[in-house]
């Protein structure tokens, strides 16, 4: 039973155990019902109100058995104040104290001054609230120190608007609210509240489609709307949707999909809470299938509950973000007078106001639905413009419907559109905007099937929509010059493409099938072709469009994958590319692609393989046929001129290339060749190990050379010191001399790189000797913890062990979830199994893995001795 609930005079003083009992019995009980009830957005509104209900009972009894100052009163602010609690929620409080209870300012204090004796009584309030079991936030003041804090702090007027009386003195709280109020400045706080909410959306990505949003905080979120409701209380329009409705700020319309959203995202963060068992406003990976199952989606072969939901949360998120611009500007225009300012005609539908696109009219898209899409075109040509006006936003929005499948085939519309793509400028703001209000998905209606569809593939962190949107942006930012730092070798090639346009296209359509089934490379070229076909695109544009959409992974999958000193690898991509202006944009698409997945995913190393797969493509497209000796005698050359210039003896090199084979050269270049040389200068028949390191040439993490006598289990020890020292390998490429020393070349990073880099390199030298001099058994690896979102979407670990070309050779292939002491685990078994590995590329995509080795050995040519260690090493990845 509810405090509330109970007949009993304020005058019966209950224990502090008593009121804790029935605290937690009556926040559980309802707690409970609704855990238990259906997920229905009027049950979550009737949690939240029910919650303050409880509270307001327990908290009033305790004021009123404890020993407050007579004139005090007790404020609920914040959202308790909006007689919104959510499960786990802060209770804020304010205490208003009477004048004569003002702390001392500008005295010193007397240290033989007697407290006063009613604060004493306002602690012990609080205390008693904690041992309750409140998790109260509590302030205490006189009105004028509310007052001074509220000009000084925009927080505190926020808090004090949402101000609501609990008990004590009535009139103080009455003076509370007049005297606030009276100091608010609607234009100075509708700056401030857009400026911190802004703040709020860089902090979460300024999108509603991270894959682990925040249903209070993120863009779209219930603090969206919360701002809209403070800025417009503060502006004298209202605090209800209702009273915004009267004020001709919103339509009934918009007011009803307010609540339709909002609704909907306070039944998500209810379920949240319970689900969690604590505040948690995140639909973190772990969370979102049980709260998914509370509201009735079950997983099916084709979808996972989790999505069905998360799809549900983007669209309310996206709704939530339109209707929050549409109604702040509408809010800036009322409080800064602008509704009369004057307007600058563009033509005959649009104005210039402010900046702002402005139609001639609310119904000019129902009179002319071709000027939906112009919209966007003045846009992108009105240099100076900055957006779209609230009347814009607001006609657009309510225009959704007009744009059918007789609008997507209209010529007027597909040319329109056309245009947007061909503009010099303006694509990365333009089509952000079209997808912002809707027009994009409602134009490309393959590209509405993706907004808000989640990727479960461990790297990416966007939603398909926001993704591909990533994408474009990177692309356009080859052809611009201010971004040339970012990019400089696509920026070079972009400055001789000639159409730019075509890789905006294959942009918008790389993943536009995915989460459909199947392979969405080839259904997405299905998608696109038809795209060419309706809008009359050249044959020629059309083929390498839908060529770039159908191959968009396979330029990523050779270089990080495939051996690029093998001819063979290149010849068969070169063969499969045809020639230099495919290649050139399957290269830009391919860069702009993975840099769009996760600020994880790309490093310098991965664009050092992609720039070296490009330019070995480009000779033998080019007719230059590798001719391998004279490609490692000038590697030779160029290394002893790197040597000259290092006052290194003439032919001091010889002694350590005559004991190597051709493949070391073809796999490193004349830098890494000489820098060998030189670390190895008279040291080539040592017994000790050597180890050398330098920072990378490819400017990021180090390289380091490692020279010691062949055994069968070094590989694994290198691996194991790179995992305790908490490095990660990028590329390994070990080499056994005709002397029996391998000499191995590992490419890592670090967390902990900085710019004492020396001291690190030092480091990694006398620790990896001393390991390498170590003898006994291989330890354990660590089996290190697993990320969040590895436990909420493991993969099964695969292994693939095919014979190369020459079938000489073996090519293993390892996927699974990252973790670390993942490779030292593999490099183990490799030893175990006696099997020597000649080359390592390490792709991490995130926090899954996608490994691939170059190995041979007995166990191999054998079908059993393979079963057993494909077996140990599915083991050992698991």
């Amino acid at each position: 039973m509810r405090l509330s609930e109970r007949r009993s005079d304020v005058s019966d003083v209950l224990p502090v155990a008593e009121l804790r009992r029935l605290m937690r019995e009556g926040k559980q009980t309802l707690i409970r019902q609704f855990r238990d009830g259906p997920a229905t957005v009027p049950a979550a509104s009737q949690l939240v109100r029910q919650i303050s209900q409880h509270v307001d009972g327990v908290i009033t009894q305790l004021w009123q058995q404890g020993d407050l100052p007579r004139g005090a009163a007790l404020v609920a602010v914040g959202g308790y104040g909006r007689g919104e609690l959510y499960p786990y929620s802060d209770v804020d409080v304010l205490v208003l104290l009477p004048d004569d209870m003002a702390e001392p300012h500008g005295q010193a204090l007397d240290p033989d001054a007697t407290p006063d004796p009613r604060r004493a009584g306002i602690e012990a309030f609080i205390t008693a609230c904690w041992d309750i079991g409140l998790e109260i936030g509590s302030s205490v003041r006189t009105v004028d120190e509310c007052v001074a804090e509220a000009q000084a702090d925009v927080t505190v007027q926020t808090a004090m608007l949402e101000a609501r009386f609990l008990c004590g003195t009535r009139k103080l709280f009455d003076q509370f609210r007049r005297w606030t109020t009276d100091v608010l400045d609607p234009a100075a706080f509708l700056r401030a509240k857009t400026l911190e909410m802004q703040q709020r959306h860089v902090k979460y990505e300024n999108t509603p489609y991270s894959l682990e949003p925040n249903c209070k905080e993120s863009p779209g979120g219930l603090r969206d709307l919360q701002v809209v409701r403070w800025v417009a209380q503060g502006a004298g329009l209202g605090r209800s949707w209702a009273e915004l409705v009267k004020k001709g700020l919103i339509t009934r319309f918009e007011a009803t999909q307010l609540q339709r959203n909002e609704g909907l995202l306070r039944l998500i963060r209810a379920r949240l809470h319970t689900i969690a068992g604590r505040r948690e406003d995140r639909l973190v990976f772990d969370l979102q299938t049980a709260v998914a199952e509370s509201f009735g989606y079950a997983s099916t072969p084709e979808r996972r509950a989790s999505e069905a939901l998360m799809r549900r949360y983007y669209w309310a998120a996206k709704a939530v973000v339109q209707l929050n611009q549409i109604l702040m500007l509408g809010i800036e225009e009322h409080v800064s007078g602008s509704r009369d300012a004057p307007m600058r005609p563009i033509d005959a539908r649009f104005f210039d106001r402010g900046g702002l696109i402005e139609v001639a009219s609310d119904d000019l898209y129902q009179r002319d639905p071709h000027a939906i899409l112009q919209t966007f075109l003045v846009f992108q040509r009105s240099h100076g413009c900055k957006g779209l006006s609230a009347r814009t936003l607001r006609a657009l929005y309510n225009a959704r419907e007009l744009m059918d499948a007789k609008f997507r085939a209209d010529p007027v519309n597909r040319a329109t559109f056309m245009e947007i793509l061909q503009q010099p400028q303006g694509q990365t703001h333009v089509f952000r905007l079209m997808n912002d209000t809707s027009v994009l998905g409602r134009y490309l209606w393959v590209f509405r099937k993706i907004v808000g569809q989640m990727q479960h593939d461990l790297f990416h962190v966007y939603t398909v929509d926001q993704h591909i949107m990533m994408v474009l942006r990177n692309v356009r930012r080859f052809f611009i010059a201010e971004h040339t730092h970012e990019y400089p070798f696509c920026s070079q090639l972009a400055a001789h493409w000639d159409k730019p346009w075509l890789l905006y296209v294959a942009a918008l359509f790389h993943d536009v099938a995915k989460g459909r089934g199947g392979d969405h490379s080839d259904l997405g070229a299905v998608e696109v072709r038809r795209f060419c076909r309706d809008h009359r695109i050249a044959r020629d544009d059309a083929r390498l469009i839908e060529f770039l959409v159908k191959e968009h992974l396979t330029m990523s999958r050779v270089a990080q994958k495939e051996d690029l000193s093998d001819p063979d690898v290149i010849d068969a991509f070169a063969s499969h590319v045809k020639d230099p202006r495919r290649l050139t944009a399957l290269y830009l698409l391919t860069v702009a692609d993975i840099r769009g997945t996760s600020p994880k995913v790309w490093n310098a190393w991965k664009g050092k393989l992609l720039e070296d797969l490009f330019r070995a493509t480009l000779r033998a497209l080019g007719g230059a046929k590798p001719q391998m000796d004279a490609e490692i005698e000038l590697r030779k050359q160029e290394s002893r001129q790197l040597l000259a210039l290092h006052s290194m003896l003439p032919g001091a090199e010889e002694a350590l290339w005559k004991t190597l084979d051709l493949n070391y050269f073809a796999r490193h270049d004349s830098n890494e060749i000489a820098w060998h040389a030189r670390a190895l200068n008279r040291r080539a028949d040592t017994p000790q190990p050597l180890v050398s390191a330098r920072l990378s040439p490819v400017g990021e993490g180090l390289q380091v050379l490692v020279y010691a006598p062949d055994r069968q289990d070094l590989f694994a020890r290198i691996c194991g010191y790179f995992d305790a020292a908490q490095f990660s390998i990028l590329d390994a490429r070990v080499h056994t001399t005709r002397a029996g020393y391998a000499l191995d070349t590992f490419q890592v990073i670090t967390p902990f790189f900085d710019q004492a880099y020396r001291d690190l390199i030092a480091l990694v030298e006398h620790q990896l000797m001393a390991t390498l001099t170590e003898e006994g058994p291989l330890p354990e690896p660590s089996r290190g913890r697993l990320s969040r979102r590895v436990k909420s979407f493991p993969i099964s670990p695969r292994v693939q062990l095919r014979p190369d070309e020459r079938a000489q050779r073996w090519v293993l292939s390892v996927s699974a979830s990252d973790r670390s002491g993942l490779l030292y685990s593999i490099a183990r078994v490799l030893a175990r199994h006696q099997i020597n590995l000649q080359l390592a590329k390490i792709s991490t995509l995130g926090e899954r893995v996608e490994d691939t080795f170059l190995v041979d050995g007995a166990v191999l040519q054998h079908n059993r001795s393979q079963i057993e260690f494909e077996t140990e090493l599915l083991d050992a990845l698991g």
